[in-house]
């Protein structure tokens, strides 16, 4: 473990197999996130993102957010919990919500979403949730700066506290394609699917203030009958 603290401490790491490891944001703050560097710089006119987390926060907070030069929220995952009970998918700087029904996302959820010219779909564990685009011929511009921990209101700034993610991630991937349904119901089976662009078992990325690396266990292990 401190093997893992000294390299989060030093800031930039080099790439590394995260399978079997997580993302740990303990507390409250505006200062502490992940910078995932993705492997091609787009621009993309087709996502798709896939996660594992669980948090109890009771709040609104950010998952994934991804911004470019002029668009903050150039894809952006994000959640309202309580009465609310809403997920946002933001593309472009353009907000979908959608009304989820007796999700609890303090136990380990799967989350995908995807996007290109005519759909968004957000799925969570399996359920899919699929609005027709409103937005025609939109892509997502290069060079993209891409955060975990923090909601980005700049380009790779101007994050708030209140919007700040406690909790555990794991096994972010993506695509600049979108999956299939079968691709994504692979993804929630666990099967072994690495992103293009963000790719979980050869990562790069930079560690910012107070977030751990540690074992992620599967909470759900497939046991042989």
């Amino acid at each position: 473990m401190l093997f893992w603290v000294m390299l989060c401490i030093s800031g930039t790491l080099g790439q590394i197999d995260m399978k079997d490891k997580l993302f740990a944001f303990p507390k409250k703050s505006s200062t502490s996130y992940v910078q995932l560097l993705p492997e091609y710089p787009g621009p993309f006119r087709e996502v798709t993102v896939c996660m594992r987390f669980h948090s109890n926060l009771t709040r609104e907070y950010s998952l994934f957010s991804l911004a470019t030069r002029g668009r903050p929220n150039a894809f952006l995952l994000f959640y309202y919990p309580g009465p609310r009970n809403q997920f946002l998918l933001s593309v472009d700087n353009k907000d979908e919500y959608y009304d989820l029904q007796g999700n609890d996302f303090t136990e380990w959820t799967s989350v995908c979403a995807t996007w290109n010219s005519s759909t968004l779909v957000v799925w969570i564990d399996g359920t899919k949730y699929n609005i027709n685009a409103k937005q025609k011929d939109v892509q997502i511009r290069a060079d993209p700066i891409i955060i975990i921990g923090q909601d980005q209101d700049s380009y790779g700034g101007r994050f708030a506290a209140s919007q700040s993610f406690v909790g555990e991630i794991t096994d972010i991937n993506m695509w600049n394609k979108t999956l299939t349904d079968e691709n994504i119901m692979d993804y929630f089976a666990a099967d072994e699917m690495s992103g293009n662009i963000i790719n979980w078992s050869a990562l790069n990325f930079k560690v910012f203030e107070d977030v751990d690396i540690q074992p992620y266990v599967d909470p759900y292990p497939c046991v042989p009958i």
